[in-house]
């Protein structure tokens, strides 16, 4: 059957799944299920669980292999389950040495192998031709993180910051603009602390700048998740420079109220998130913003709250990622006063359905607006701010002009602007 994935949370994990897979079957594994997990939040790592339990009942003779962030976070957690195999540490998951004793049945003294993941001081280049049944592929520039927000696990699976040199990640975006991506989305865990770590300290601006000028056939350069305060004045030149850049951003927001803010140890105030966006929108008016952000976070009363629905639309953000409060074993938040789930679990409802408004509104906007769409199957695309919208009779990998003449459930409807030959 050969090696299948099962991926949880994060882009960046979408991408890793690609590099776990060829380097399992490079160490020979077969017959196997590999299982990338999320610690974000304890609703991830129970689901994680149940689809193992499912894999187990549906195959009982595939080898489960567990790995990913809430491997490292949780590994004795995944090795006491009888469903799992073995359990791999987040920076091994991306060596093929990692699968062997799984690949040649080698016996184990212990079938959890996850090391101390501070003490990784690199990120490789892991070259893959493409990611299956896509246009757009992401690449990796950068992993873990230095910072210790006081809500978050991440920083202990995936370890400290560091990235991936230039070079690499250039050749990487030549390699699959060769194979005919026509989109490739910059993806880290911290992305906009790239670069300290490297000869010459680069900034994630000067890698962008890198990528545009050194692949000029690359037709779209996304950006994922963004801490804002991070942004360097390169970034914000290529914004302003290059439309090749796309004008759709993610930010970790997280909270829209100052004291909140603080309590989180965030580094931007209430007033800098609203500046960044300003600024940015001032560069490139038709930015469009989406953002993180926790509900019923320990001590969040009501008006803290109606801070962050505010946010929202004195910001004018779109694409939001609404998570209700969860405490994880081990950080400083989870031993601060909690808010009761219910009430988190409402707000959370509440700023989604101020979203869903948001997007209603933009997708209005675009009505009669000829958008450049990159089709990506079935007739169905993305506009450059990331819209999907349906244009049927064209194939997969193509960018075309499209006039937005309607709005479905699914988001755009558009016809093919038909150019003079």
């Amino acid at each position: 059957m050969g090696v299948e994935t099962l991926t949880f949370g994060c882009r960046l994990n979408a991408y890793e799944a690609e590099v776990m897979k060829a380097e399992a079957e490079k160490a020979g594994l077969d017959d196997a299920l590999i299982v990338n997990t999320c610690a974000v939040t304890a609703e991830a790592v129970r689901q994680a669980k149940q689809s193992i339990r499912k894999a187990r009942r549906d195959n009982p003779n595939r080898k489960i292999i567990v790995t990913g962030c809430a491997a490292q976070t949780e590994a004795r957690t995944f090795g006491d389950m009888a469903e799992v195999d073995f359990v791999i540490g987040n920076n091994d998951k991306l060596k093929a040495e990692s699968y062997q004793p799984m690949a040649f049945g080698l016996p184990l003294n212990d079938k959890v192998q996850v090391n101390d993941i501070m003490s990784v001081r690199e990120t490789a280049a892991h070259l893959i031709e493409g990611m299956d049944g896509r246009t757009r592929a992401f690449v990796q520039v950068q992993n873990g993180c230095d910072h210790r927000c006081t809500f978050c696990i991440i920083p202990f699976g995936r370890g400290p910051s560091r990235s991936v040199p230039m070079g690499a990640v250039v050749e990487q975006i030549k390699k699959l603009v060769g194979n005919g991506y026509r989109e490739v989305v910059l993806t880290g865990v911290d992305i906009t602390s790239y670069g300290p770590d490297l000869p010459g300290t680069p900034t994630l601006g000067k890698l962008v700048q890198s990528i545009l000028r050194h692949v000029p056939d690359l037709p779209r350069l996304r950006i994922s998740s963004i801490d804002s305060i991070e942004a360097d004045p390169a970034f914000y030149d290529a914004i302003a420079s290059d439309r090749r850049l796309m004008p759709h951003l993610h930010l970790s927001l997280q909270s829209g109220d100052d004291m909140i803010l603080k309590r989180m140890k965030r580094r931007h105030s209430r007033a800098e998130a609203l500046d960044v966006v300003s600024r940015l929108r001032g560069l490139r008016p038709e930015m469009i913003f989406g953002a993180d952000i926790i509900t019923g976070f320990p001590t969040e009363d009501d008006a803290m709250f109606e801070n962050t629905l505010r946010i929202v639309t004195e910001a004018n953000l779109t694409y939001l990622h609404v998570f209700p409060y969860s405490p994880r074993p081990g950080t400083p938040a989870a031993r601060m006063p909690q808010v009761d789930k219910t009430i988190a679990r409402q707000r959370a409802m509440q700023l989604r359905a101020v979203g869903s408004i948001q997007i209603a509104a933009l997708a209005q906007s675009r009505i009669g607006q000829i958008e450049s769409v990159l089709v990506e199957k079935d007739g169905i695309g993305r506009t450059e701010q990331f819209m999907q919208i349906a244009v049927p009779g064209f194939a997969a990998g193509q960018i075309i002009p499209a006039r937005v003449i309607g709005i479905a459930d699914d988001g755009l409807v558009g016809e093919a602007v038909r150019t003079a030959a």
